[in-house]
C-alpha cells in the first residue's frame, strides 16, 4: 500500500501546474526562407539576456516553422540558427508582453554556421551512429546526487540492488574515465561513483557498436565517462561536501586553471563509510545423500576510500600538444562474519554445528600515469597524429581471520587466508586521423603488455597454538598477457547519412605459472579480426535511425583467473579458473532518436555468443563451490526505451527502461543444462523547478531478477525524494534527500538449482537513507584548455562482473 500511495503521488506531482503572479513576456512567429518563401521547420530558436548575451530559453520552430517562447519579462533578443542558413539576431522591445514578430526571413549561407551555443533547455540524450550519450551537465540533479545514481538515468544502463552495474542486463562491459581505462575503476567501480557527486561529470557515452580504434573486449559494450575539462585564462572550480546515513561522509574538489600555454584540470574526493551490520541467512538441501544445511547470522561492512585525477597540458603551439595524467585511487574496507551453520541428515539430525567469526580487511589501490603527444598540420587542423603511452597499476590485499567454537563434528583448525593480487600494464600506442570531404580515415596500431599476479596463502592454527602455513594452500599465480593490435576505419557522412566501418585485428599471447596449485604451466596464443559497421539515416533536423553490427571479445579478468581459494565460510567456497579462454559476441543493435521535445530513445538488439564465461556451482559433501568456465551459450533479445520529457515549463520527467528476453545454455557435470526468461528494469525521475531557485524531485526504480545458468538473483524497488535550493547567485546548492523511507531495510534473495542440490540465499540489505550535499562554485574563466584527442583506452578485458 504504501509503494502505491508513493507512485500516486509521483502520478500526480508530474502533472500538475502552479500558477504564476510574476509578468511574462510571450514571443512568437513564423520562419521562412529568402529565396523559396517556403517555412523553415526544425530552426534554433533562443532568447539570450540582451546585457549579458546569456541563453535565457530555447526551442526549435514547428514543421510549419511556426515558434513560440515565454519567459519572464525583461530585455531580450532573440537570435535564430539553421544548417545552411545565416544567423538572425533581434533585439526586443520591453514595453510591451506579447511579440509577434510575424513572418521571419533567414538567407541561405554557402559556408557551414559555426554552433550557436544554448544554454538554456539542453536536450539530455544525443543518439550518434556508434553510441549514446547522456548530458550530465543538462541534468539539474547533477548538483544533487551521486555519479552512481546519475547510472541509473542513463539509457541501457541499470544498477541493481547490491550497486553491480548493469550495460544492457549484462556485466560484461568496461567503464573508461575520458577514453582511458583508470585504476580507479579497476577493483569496484561503485564504491568510487557512489563517493563522486555526479557534478564532476560532463557526459556519459554507453558505447554499444565500438569501433575498430578500440580494444575488442566487453561483450555489451563500453561505458565512457566523460569528466570536467574545461578551463580558462584564470582558474575555477568548486567544492562539496555530503552525507548519507548509510554510506557516511564525502568531501569533493575540483579546480581547473588556464595560464597562457598551461593547464591543469583535476579533482579529489574522500569518502568513509560507517561499520554496519545486517542480517544474512542461507539454507541448501542436497540429493544424494539427502541432506540440508542451514547457516544464520549477521554480516559487516564498512571503509573508506579517497581518489584523485589529474591532467596537465602544455601547448607548444597551434600544432604541437603534450599533455600528462596521473590517476589514483587507495580504498580501505572492513568485513565481519558471525554465522551458526548446522547440518541434519535425511533424519532431520544434526550431523555438524559449528559457529563461525571471522574478520577481515582489505586494501585496494591503483594508480595510472600517462602521456600524450599529438602532431596537428598546417593544411587541416584535424588531421592529427597521436603517440600515447600509459602505466597502469592496480593491487588488491585481502585479509581473513577465521575461528570456529560451539562445535559439533566440526574439526578444522582456525586459520587465516591472505591474497594479494592485481595487475601491471604498460600500453604504447599510435592513431593517426585523416578527414577528408566527406571521408574520414583512422588508423593506428597498439601494445599492451599486461602482468597479473596473485600471491596467496593459507595459514592454520597447530597444536603449539602457532599459525603455520599450508603447503598445498599457497601460490604466486603469474599471467601474463600480451595483446598487438592493427586498426583501420573509414567514416563516411552525406547530407542524410552517416556510415563508419571498420576492421581491428588482434594477436594475444598468454604465458601463465600457478604449479603450486597443481596446475601447472601453459602457453596459448591466438587471434582475432574483429568489424564494426554502423550507418545512421538523418530523418529531419530532430530525429534519426541508427543500425549497428559487431563483434567482441570477453577475455577473463584477475578476478576470474586468481585460483585463490576463499575460505572465509567453508560451506560456500570461491575460487577462479587459470584455464579460462576467451568468447567471442555478436551483437546487432536498431534504434530511433527524436529531440523535438526533450529527448527520446527506442532501441531493440539482438546478440548472441558460444562458450562464454559463466558461474558454476558444484557440491561435494556439502560444501558449495562457485567458480567460472567456458560452458555457456547466451542468447538476448531486448528492447530499451529513454524518455526526457518536458511535460511544462517547470515539470520535467525521465524514464529509463529495458526488457530482456534471456536464453542461456551449458554444461553441469557433463550434461546440457538450460535456463531461460524475462529480465528488466524501470526507472524514473520527476522534477518541479520553483521561480526562486527551489528545485523537487522523486524517483521511483524497479530492477527485475536476473537470470543465470543455474538459478536466479534479486530484485527489487526504491524510491527517494530530495530538493535542493540554489544561492548565492546559483554558485552554491544546498539540498535534502530522503530514500526508502518506509522500510529500514529490504530483502535480496538469490537462488540456485541444479538436479543435485538447490540453494536459497538472503541477506538484508540497508534501505532507508536521509542527508544533504553542499555545492559551492567558485572562479572565473574566459577560454579552454586544449586537449589531446586521441589516446590510450584499455578496454580489451573483462570486469569480472556477474552475467
Amino acid at each position: 500500500m504504501k509503494k502505491l500511495i508513493l507512485i500516486f503521488f509521483t502520478i500526480f506531482f508530474s502533472v500538475s501546474v502552479f500558477g504564476q503572479t510574476q509578468k511574462t513576456l510571450t514571443v512568437k512567429g513564423t520562419i521562412t526562407d529568402s529565396v523559396t518563401n517556403q517555412a523553415i521547420g526544425y530552426v534554433t530558436v533562443a532568447l539570450q539576456n540582451a546585457k549579458t548575451q546569456a541563453s535565457v530559453k530555447s526551442t526549435l520552430a514547428k514543421d510549419d516553422g511556426y515558434f513560440e517562447l515565454t519567459v519572464p519579462a525583461g530585455k531580450y533578443q532573440l537570435v535564430l540558427a539553421n544548417m545552411g542558413y545565416k544567423n538572425k539576431q533581434v533585439i526586443l522591445k520591453d514595453t510591451v508582453l506579447v511579440i509577434d514578430m510575424g513572418k521571419i526571413v533567414l538567407s541561405p549561407s554557402t559556408n557551414q554556421l559555426d554552433a550557436v551555443t544554448i544554454t538554456g533547455v539542453k536536450p539530455l540524450m544525443k543518439q550518434e551512429v556508434d553510441r549514446l550519450s547522456y548530458d550530465v551537465q543538462a541534468d539539474p540533479e547533477s548538483k544533487i546526487i551521486t555519479a552512481l545514481d546519475m547510472i541509473r538515468k542513463v539509457p541501457l544502463l541499470s544498477v541493481d540492488a547490491t550497486d553491480n552495474i548493469k550495460l544492457r542486463g549484462s556485466g560484461d562491459y568496461k567503464i573508461l574515465i575520458n577514453g582511458r581505462e583508470s585504476a580507479m575503476m579497476a577493483h569496484n567501480p561503485s564504491d568510487i561513483l557512489k563517493s563522486m557527486p555526479a557534478s564532476n561529470i560532463v557526459k556519459i557515452e554507453v558505447i554499444t557498436t565500438p569501433p575498430a580504434k578500440y580494444d575488442a573486449e566487453g561483450l555489451a559494450g563500453i561505458i565512457n565517462i566523460i569528466t570536467k575539462k574545461k578551463a580558462d585564462q584564470g582558474y575555477n572550480g568548486s567544492a562539496g561536501v555530503n552525507y548519507n546515513t548509510v554510506y557516511g561522509y564525502r568531501g569533493n574538489l575540483n579546480l581547473t586553471i588556464k595560464q597562457g600555454k598551461i593547464g591543469y584540470s583535476g579533482y579529489v574526493g574522500s569518502g568513509r563509510r560507517p561499520y554496519l551490520g545486517s542480517e544474512f541467512g542461507n539454507t541448501s538441501t542436497f540429493n544424494s545423500p539427502l541432506s540440508s544445511l542451514v547457516q544464520s547470522g549477521m554480516q559487516y561492512r564498512g571503509g573508506s576510500n579517497t581518489y584523485t585525477s589529474n591532467e596537465l597540458s602544455f601547448e607548444f603551439d597551434t600544432l604541437n600538444l603534450i599533455s600528462a595524467t596521473i590517476n589514483h585511487f587507495n580504498g580501505v574496507n572492513s568485513t565481519g562474519n558471525d554465522q551458526l551453520t548446522t547440518q541434519r541428515d535425511a533424519n532431520n539430525a544434526i550431523s555438524q554445528a559449528y559457529h563461525l567469526l571471522n574478520n577481515g580487511t582489505g586494501n585496494n589501490m591503483g594508480t595510472d600515469i600517462g602521456i600524450n603527444y599529438q602532431l596537428g598540420f598546417k593544411h587541416n587542423k584535424n588531421q592529427l597524429l597521436t603517440a600515447s603511452y600509459n602505466y597502469n597499476y592496480s593491487n588488491n590485499n585481502q585479509f581473513n581471520d577465521v575461528s570456529a567454537d560451539q562445535t559439533l563434528n566440526y574439526h578444522s583448525p582456525n586459520y587465516r587466508q591472505y591474497n594479494n593480487s592485481g595487475s601491471k600494464e604498460y600500453t604504447t600506442q599510435l592513431d593517426y586521423i585523416q578527414p577528408l570531404k566527406t571521408l574520414t580515415i583512422e588508423a593506428g596500431g597498439k601494445m599492451i603488455l599486461r602482468n597479473n599476479f596473485s600471491d596467496f596463502h593459507n595459514d592454520t592454527l597447530a597444536a603449539n597454538n602457532q599459525y603455520q602455513t599450508a603447503a598445498k594452500q599457497t601460490n604466486n599465480f603469474t599471467y601474463h598477457q600480451n595483446v598487438y593490435s592493427l586498426y583501420n576505419s573509414y567514416q563516411l557522412k552525406f547530407a542524410k547519412w552517416t556510415f563508419k566501418g571498420g576492421l581491428r585485428l588482434e594477436r594475444t599471447n598468454i604465458n601463465a605459472d600457478f604449479t603450486a596449485t597443481g596446475g601447472g604451466a601453459f602457453n596459448q596464443d591466438y587471434n582475432n579480426l574483429v568489424p564494426s559497421v554502423s550507418a545512421q539515416r538523418t530523418i529531419n533536423a530532430t530525429s534519426s535511425l541508427t543500425f549497428g553490427f559487431t563483434q567482441r571479445i570477453q577475455r577473463p579478468g584477475i578476478n576470474q583467473l586468481n585460483p585463490f581459494t576463499d575460505l572465509s565460510n567453508p560451506n560456500f567456497i570461491n575460487i577462479g579458473n587459470p584455464a579460462l579462454r576467451p568468447a567471442v559476441n555478436n551483437n546487432f543493435e536498431l534504434s530511433y532518436g527524436n529531440f523535438a521535445k526533450g529527448s527520446i530513445n527506442l532501441s531493440t538488439h539482438y546478440t548472441f555468443a558460444d562458450n562464454t564465461i559463466q558461474n558454476i556451482v558444484t557440491v561435494n559433501n556439502a560444501v558449495t563451490t562457485t567458480t567460472f568456465a567456458n560452458v555457456g551459450k547466451d542468447k538476448r533479445l531486448g528492447v530499451d526505451a529513454n524518455i526526457q520529457y518536458p511535460i511544462s515549463k517547470k515539470i520535467g520527467i525521465n524514464i529509463n527502461s529495458e526488457l530482456l528476453q534471456v536464453w542461456l545454455n551449458g554444461t553441469y557435470n557433463g550434461s546440457p543444462f538450460t535456463n531461460s526468461g524475462q529480465q528488466g528494469h524501470l526507472f524514473t525521475y520527476t522534477s518541479y523547478k520553483f521561480n526562486d531557485g527551489y528545485r523537487i524531485g522523486v524517483n521511483l526504480g524497479f530492477d527485475s531478477r536476473y537470470v543465470l545458468l543455474e538459478g536466479r538473483d534479486n530484485w527489487y524497488f526504491s524510491n527517494s525524494v530530495e530538493a535542493s535550493k540554489d544561492m548565492a547567485n546559483k554558485k552554491a546548492t544546498f539540498s535534502l534527500f530522503v530514500g526508502n523511507p518506509f522500510s529500514k531495510f529490504n530483502k535480496l534473495d538469490f537462488f540456485t538449482k541444479t538436479p543435485d542440490f538447490q540453494t536459497y540465499n538472503y541477506f538484508l540489505n540497508y534501505y532507508r537513507t536521509a542527508g544533504f550535499n553542499f555545492v559551492y562554485k567558485f572562479g572565473k574563466l574566459n577560454s579552454a584548455i586544449k586537449k589531446n584527442q586521441r589516446g590510450i583506452s584499455n578496454d580489451d578485458t573483462s570486469s569480472g562482473g556477474r552475467n
